[in-house]
């Protein structure tokens, strides 16, 4: 399979966004928007990132949409199973709970939480141990990328995983590169430096495992409708993590048009 056959996703990352009676209106729209405009399943895979507090309500409110929209957890315990651990919800429990895909490593949790390698692998083995799929994310900053280091740095988080992701569970990962001085800045990497970073995952995943030309590697970074078709256009760009965009339902259905009708 090559990159330009992996089907794209498109997946809205609301972090720690909205009120309820503003979710359900999004919702409401994003839902008209797909009946009025289709987006084909097998053309783009599409998930939505609420709060916790939310997944049970986005998974109902769009069980009925004209295709399936998958949920996605924003994060998940080190902890694996049930117990006495105040505030935690595992893998075991999003599984239990019908949510198939968790967002691991996203550039928030680590600069902000002080998520490191050790907790990362721990909540993407507890993932792929109760069969949930990880959205992976792996990005540099602006530091490190003007002393050169990107590359190293984004290859290196992909190479930390791979003490617990091993063999077909590489299927079970997506990467979504994110570039952190690009988050919520209104900065995107020009189509150019995205692609290039992209192939260089490409490449890194090839040499990790049978499944790397498979894999897809996912934008984020200020991801707009405006620039949704450019970055769609780059061969090693299989989706987008959408952040502020998400939470307009015209934008989000705009951006996961192009990747749509572009791969």
């Amino acid at each position: 399979m090559s990159a330009s056959t992996i089907t794209p996703w498109v997946v809205g990352n609301w972090k720690m966004n909205p009120v309820q009676a503003q979710a359900q209106q999004l919702l409401n729209e994003f839902k008209q928007l797909l009946q009025n405009s289709p987006i084909a399943q097998e053309k783009c895979h599409l998930g939505i990132a609420p709060t916790m507090l939310a997944l049970s309500t986005v998974q109902a409110q769009m069980a009925d949409a004209a295709r399936p929209v998958y949920t996605v957890a924003q994060d998940v315990s080190r902890i694996a199973g049930t117990g006495a651990y105040t505030g935690e919800v595992s893998a075991e429990l999003l599984a239990d709970h019908g949510v198939g895909y968790v967002l691991v490593g996203h550039s928030e949790r680590r600069e902000i939480f002080a998520d490191q390698r050790d907790q990362l692998n721990a909540k993407v083995q507890n993932a792929l141990n109760a069969g949930l799929t990880v959205i992976y994310c792996v990005g540099e900053s602006l530091a490190q990328r003007e002393a050169g280091q990107a590359e190293v740095v984004v290859l290196q988080q992909i190479c930390d995983i791979a003490a617990v992701v091993t063999g077909d569970a590489w299927g079970k990962i997506v990467i979504a590169y994110e570039p952190i001085w690009a988050i919520g800045t209104g900065k995107t990497a020009s189509p150019e430096d995205a692609q290039a970073m992209h192939a260089k995952i490409r490449e890194g995943l090839k040499q990790l495992t049978p499944h790397g030309a498979n894999m897809a590697i996912l934008y984020g970074g200020s991801v707009k409708a405006e620039n949704a078709v450019e970055l769609a256009a780059c061969p090693d760009i299989n989706g987008a993590l959408v952040g502020g965009a998400s939470l307009n339902a015209d934008s989000f259905h705009q951006i996961a048009l192009a990747f749509a009708n572009t791969k």
